[in-house]
């Protein structure tokens, strides 16, 4: 039987929505992640990095923004000692300056994704997927990368429908 990871990065504290700063307890990402659980069998990881982004929102995205200039590769809390049992793995992240977090790209270069397929989902506030998905065929050689789901950050609670539509498309519901 074919196995699903969730893997996925996400960030409380204060973030930006529709135009307003609001501070959270969990992040949009996680929130995706929590109502896909409930639709799909998946175990879930979390990246989470050693030397968090600070909880000030502008603070953050200048630490992400450095961060993406020096294409750095922050070093995770712990990894999953292997990804080899599962065929599929759904990569949600929040859009950092058009792309991935450096901490996902972490993640990525330490498997070996080959013959495996990654489904990326994205939240943002407008900006999509950005070049997110081709930044993971990069950081993933030899992955079957489909087409992400760019999820819309202050309607994650409501997202339920389009994440099923897109987990149906892609043979997971």
């Amino acid at each position: 039987m074919a196995r699903t990871l969730i893997a996925f990065f996400s960030r409380a504290d204060e973030n930006y929505f529709a135009g307003a700063m609001r501070y959270v307890k969990v992040g949009n990402t996680e929130i995706v992640c929590d109502l896909m659980k409930k639709m799909i069998d998946a175990d879930a990881f979390k990246i989470e990095m050693k030397n968090p982004y600070s909880p000030v929102y502008m603070t953050c995205i200048e630490e992400a923004k450095q961060h993406l200039r020096e294409k750095a590769r922050p070093e995770l809390v712990s990894y999953p000692d292997s990804i080899d049992e599962y065929d599929t793995v759904i990569l949600a992240y929040p859009n950092y300056w058009g792309t991935i977090p450096m901490a996902v790209a972490t993640f990525l270069e330490k498997y070996d994704f080959t013959g495996k397929t990654i489904l990326p989902l994205c939240t943002n506030e407008g900006s999509g997927m950005g070049g997110s998905e081709k930044t993971i065929k990069q950081c993933a050689p030899g992955a079957d990368v489909k087409k992400g789901l760019p999820i819309n950050g202050s309607s994650a609670a409501n997202s339920g429908d389009a994440v099923r539509h897109w987990l149906k498309a892609n043979g997971l519901v």
